[in-house]
């Protein structure tokens, strides 16, 4: 499916706290406008009470300066999360099912795979046809538009001590580095997800990521502290392509 994209952009230059691969894991890094391949789509559309299907996603914006996530739909508040996030980038959620007034969101939280309860009213409706799946064991990774398969390229994954934890995550923020020979390569993708060992590098709280390197001969090893390393050229077409809040599974 192919959809108009559309475009926001975070105000502040941001320090890049992400799990370290590599480098320095306090490189300053600038917010750049995020290209989003999502469909602008009505809330309060006919309930659905089924997941959302494989052929496309559903991502949840945040309207205010905060929401409140919910334990069930009987309305049990959990927490309040803001917005924008700690990046500068508005806070989006996975729409695991619509039911109408309530959509069931993946929460960007540990411990991963976390869930909750928001109420429609409380967010914009995008969707999206693209998803990434990382293939550990192959050291690849895949992009696909509904079925089809769009780009595949090799990635380096974590090392036997701080490994890529699998599930399925989704793209918190898009950020540039200010340093493009560094460590992060020509842009970063934050994951929903962190690291099962780190709770805490250097200074930030072990959030996990994609992003492209200063080193590509490392890509297709185990060489990084949790995240997926891949080359310059898929990140920046990624980033290019691939909305906020577009689906990640991390395989094996």
């Amino acid at each position: 499916m192919r959809t108009n994209l559309l475009r926001t952009a975070a105000a502040a230059t941001l320090a890049f706290l992400l799990t370290g691969c590599g480098g320095s894991a306090g490189s300053a890094a600038r917010s750049e406008p995020v290209g989003s391949a999502a469909r602008s789509e009505p809330v309060g559309s006919a309930a659905r009470s089924e997941p959302v299907g494989s052929g496309s996603s559903k991502i949840a914006s945040v309207k205010g300066s905060r929401i409140t996530v919910y334990g069930s739909k009987e309305g049990v508040a959990q927490r309040t999360i803001t917005s924008p996030n700690d990046y500068g980038a508005v806070r989006v959620f996975l729409v695991e099912r619509d039911e109408g007034e309530w959509l069931q969101v993946l929460l960007p939280i540990r411990p991963n795979g976390s869930k909750g309860w928001v109420k429609a009213t409380d967010v914009t409706l995008a969707e999206t046809a693209y998803r990434v799946e990382i293939d550990r064991g192959a050291f690849r990774f895949t992009v696909y538009d509904g079925d089809r398969a769009v780009r595949t390229g090799k990635v380096a994954t974590g090392e036997a001590g701080t490994p890529t934890p699998p599930g399925r995550y989704f793209f918190t923020e898009l950020v540039r580095p200010v340093d493009q020979g560094g460590a992060y390569g020509a842009y970063a993708f934050g994951l929903s997800g962190f690291s099962p060992v780190l709770k805490s590098f250097a200074g930030g709280p072990g959030q996990l990521a994609i992003h492209g390197t200063n080193k590509p001969s490392a890509i297709g090893t185990r060489a990084s502290h949790g995240c997926v390393r891949i080359s310059n050229d898929d990140i920046t077409w990624m980033a290019k392509n691939l909305a906020i809040g577009t689906p990640v599974v991390v395989l094996g």
